[in-house]
């Protein structure tokens, strides 16, 4: 079960074959392996990307515990 790395919801749908929208917090996740993106849509529809306040350059964006299989 996936949880969104923001809010913690399990409320998780899925909109593509990589692509999730956290329902609790509404952010679009898009996961690549064990890589995971995080981006705000804005009301235009358009993303941006959330990254730089999830992930640090140091810090490994592994997510072992995350399955994309929906």
């Amino acid at each position: 079960m996936m949880k969104c790395p923001n809010c913690s919801s399990k409320d998780i749908g899925k909109i593509g074959s990589h692509q999730f929208y956290c329902w609790g917090c509404f952010i679009e996740l898009t996961v690549n392996g064990e890589k995971m993106s995080v981006y705000q849509v804005e009301e235009d529809g358009t993303l941006s990307s959330l990254d730089d306040l999830f992930f640090s350059d140091d810090m490994p964006q592994d997510f072992p515990h995350i399955h994309a299989s929906s």
